[in-house]
């Protein structure tokens, strides 16, 4: 539940106590009290959540009303006393208007902002630059795109041009930080070599869009939810929804410092599919959860806003997706290499020669021009009862794995190294 303090004339504090009872108010008091424009009424007011912007509706007929929402859940405890463990357990989720106002809050101090957006550019160039996993991970916690991101959603939902503008230029903005940070650092230091990192960052998987689908959803449903029954902390899911956005951006400055415009495509790729994926999910359940053009205290959104902008959404997640299934294997080089690991395995199968001890399928770092090379690293050892030699297994399987990778449609250049392991001979 919700505490109100509202302020009203003198003389109609009554009058808020029985619209607030209609809204099952509960521990409702009202007293005069002094004002800056002299004597007031004093109502305070425990309400449900769901019912805030209701009663807010109902209240703007006062002249010179004055609310103080206080955003913190509160346990108004009523008789008879043996009832409480039943009165506080109807946790519900925040109402519409404290999750816009929430958002409009989130869309000023630009310095801070762009500060973090900074500390987060260094922090993850330096984890790509080093090879430093954890250096990832607190990036992705300082990182400020999941407010951004969020309030899109939000003005999606709304249908609010102004708040959509505001947050489209702050995510660009973060964004920009970030990248020039990366373009800047990699030329300084001379960056010539693409680092493991750069390259697990570079490789884009055919289920890359279930990412910010998911993330979008946990954000929007940790933003609706009360502070006693979110079960994840924001930190969290705001790290969640810069997993796919801190890296991708300091990949595209790196990338560009060093003229490889194949990966830079792959991280802006990646950072307007995180855009739009988000805000799909996420203005879908906010939608859901009551955001709506008009509310109480909110008639800035206009419902043709939010038919246009999903329609928007939509049909440019489509068109990502349409650009990621046509340009192969650039943008689906994560999920090529496992299926073409899935493949070889049954040609060593089928082959009758050798048994599977490992293999590693990857793309390389180097860019040939004009070929998309795949290499292929395999470890196997001899079946009983085979009489050829090491090296005619290893041709053997050579051959027969780059034909049926050339034949599969995979449209790359597979280069095979095949290792043939003896077992040792028992005395």
């Amino acid at each position: 539940m919700r505490q109100l303090l509202i302020q009203v004339p003198h003389g109609k504090g009554k009058e808020v106590l029985e619209i607030a009872q209609k809204y099952d108010g509960a521990n409702l008091a009202q007293f005069e009290a002094i004002g800056s424009d002299g004597a007031i009424d004093m109502a305070i007011v425990h309400i449900s959540n769901s019912k805030v912007e209701g009663l807010l509706g109902e209240l703007q007929a006062f002249s010179g009303l004055r609310v103080t929402l206080i955003p913190r859940g509160v346990m108004p405890l009523q008789p008879p006393a043996e009832e409480a463990p039943q009165q506080v357990t109807s946790v519900e989720p925040r109402s519409p208007i404290e999750i816009f106002l929430a958002g409009l809050q989130s869309v000023g101090s630009w310095k801070g902002f762009l500060g973090y957006a900074a500390a987060a550019g260094v922090v993850v160039w330096i984890g790509l630059f080093t090879n430093t996993n954890y250096l990832l991970v607190a990036a992705m916690l300082i990182a400020p795109f999941a407010g951004p991101a969020m309030n899109v959603a939000i003005a999606t939902a709304r249908g609010d041009v102004t708040l959509l503008k505001r947050s489209l230029l702050r995510y660009f903005a973060a964004l920009g930080v970030a990248i020039v940070i990366g373009w800047a650092l990699s030329l300084i230091l001379q960056q010539q070599v693409v680092t493991e990192l750069m390259l697990a960052t570079n490789s884009v998987s055919a289920v890359a869009v279930l990412i910010p689908l998911v993330s979008g959803a946990a954000g929007a449903l940790n933003l609706v939810q009360s502070e006693r029954s979110s079960l994840v902390s924001g930190a969290a899911v705001g790290m969640l929804v810069s997993v796919s956005l801190a890296p991708p951006a300091a990949l595209v400055g790196m990338a560009s410092a060093m003229g490889r415009w194949d990966m830079a495509i792959n991280g802006l790729f990646l950072l307007l599919l995180q855009l739009v994926g988000i805000n799909l999910s996420a203005s879908l359940v906010f939608r859901t959860y009551g955001l709506s053009s008009r509310g109480a205290r909110y008639g800035r959104g206009k419902k043709w806003v939010v038919p246009v902008a999903l329609a928007v959404t939509v049909l440019s997640l489509v068109g990502l997706l349409t650009w990621q299934f046509f340009t192969t294997p650039n943008l689906q080089r994560s999920s090529i290499a496992q299926r073409a690991n899935a493949e070889i395995q049954e040609v060593v199968n089928e082959s009758r020669l050798a048994k599977l001890l490992e293999a590693n399928v990857r793309f390389t770092a180097p860019n040939i021009e004009s070929q998309n090379t795949l290499l292929v690293t395999l470890y196997v050892q001899r079946q009983a009862g085979v009489r050829a030699s090491s090296q005619e297994i290893r041709q053997r399987l050579m051959q027969s794995i780059q034909q049926h990778l050339l034949e599969g449609g995979f449209n790359v250049t597979p280069l095979v190294d095949v290792s043939v392991l003896e077992a040792p001979i028992r005395q």
